[in-house]
């Protein structure tokens, strides 16, 4: 019954949903991190980003790290994790979704919280060009999701795949996208909206003839961005049906790895339907950890060490 009881107890202010996620999103800065760039070209043409950083000793265990919605491998909380892994003697290979490195991709399809061909690709791609015998994979947010999927919707995972860590993880789709479309957290979903219109424009440009102005006019909330882009860029009928098909939760019976959600209470982006409690109590490999406090990708710690980054280091380390 891997239901984790959880010691993360953040000093006052931090015990606030709202300031965790907005001082980790925006106030915390890391330092000292080297990155350097690979570019894997894909199947289907297009290209993924991977941001690489070493171990501080040679090392045969690699993290590779997923960012959320609209994030990037410079997230601080990607360049977090990856210097305390480095520093824990593990290499980290953060990934840049489509159109997330700086630079436009080449389709019109994306990213999505259902793109495990990309993730496949750069596992493929690790084992292909490197010598790691232990891999690891951390994912945050609309990464974590699509992490549990890949693991859980049969997939052939390969054996140097050791274990997984998931922080704030919308389990069910709809029913995270149904608290961002609600007022407490209309900031969140003005940013998000501001930057996945932003993207969208420069599709415009690039494939006129598919994305018209009067679609874009008509993009007023997130669900209805999934409608007009999302779901159809991506072979979904609608938003709905892109999240029925790409939520983690109906996967997660299937996992055989061991397996960590890490899911903050007070998150404000998850509703009751993302907190998979029925699957961590059945399934053996899956844990589940809900703290009281931490936010959406949260989780402040010590010495600019976020609770999330001990916490997957210590899983890592028992597998």
């Amino acid at each position: 019954m891997p239901l984790v009881p959880s010691n993360y107890r953040p000093p006052f202010p931090f015990r606030n949903g709202h300031f965790s996620t907005i001082y980790s999103g925006v106030f915390r800065k890391v330092n000292g991190l080297t990155q350097t760039r690979e570019r894997l070209h894909l199947p289907d043409g297009d290209f993924l980003d991977l941001d690489w950083s070493e171990s501080v000793l040679p090392t045969k265990k690699l993290v590779i790290l997923l960012h959320g919605l609209e994030g990037d491998a410079q997230r601080h909380y990607i360049t977090g994790s990856a210097k305390r892994l480095n520093l824990k003697n593990y290499d980290a290979c953060a990934v840049n979704f489509r159109g997330c490195s700086g630079e436009p991709n080449l389709l019109y399809r994306s990213y999505h919280s259902g793109a495990t061909e990309d993730l496949i690709a750069v596992i493929t791609h690790v084992l292909e060009t490197k010598a790691y015998d232990s891999i690891y994979l951390k994912g945050y947010s609309l990464g974590g999701n699509l992490i549990m999927k890949y693991l859980g919707e049969g997939n052939e995972i390969p054996k140097e795949i050791k274990a997984a860590v998931t922080v704030s993880v919308p389990c069910d789709l709809k029913d995270a996208c149904d608290q961002l479309l609600q007022s407490k957290n209309v900031l969140y979903s003005a940013r998000f909206k501001k930057h996945l219109l932003g993207k969208l424009r420069l599709k415009q440009k690039q494939f006129p003839e598919r994305i018209t102005e009067e679609k874009i006019k008509g993009i007023v909330t997130l669900k209805d961005f999934d409608d007009a882009y999302t779901a159809t860029a991506h072979g979904y009928k609608d938003a709905y049906d892109y999240y029925e098909k790409c939520s983690c939760q109906q996967f997660l019976m299937s996992i055989n790895i061991p397996s960590l959600i890490l899911n903050a209470k007070n998150d404000s982006f998850l509703g009751s339907k993302c907190y998979p409690y029925h699957e961590a109590e059945y399934n053996p490999k899956l844990h589940l950890e809900v703290p009281a406090f931490g936010g959406h990708v949260g989780f402040w710690g010590k010495k600019n060490i976020s609770y999330s980054e001990s916490r997957a280091l210590e899983f890592f380390s028992l597998h």
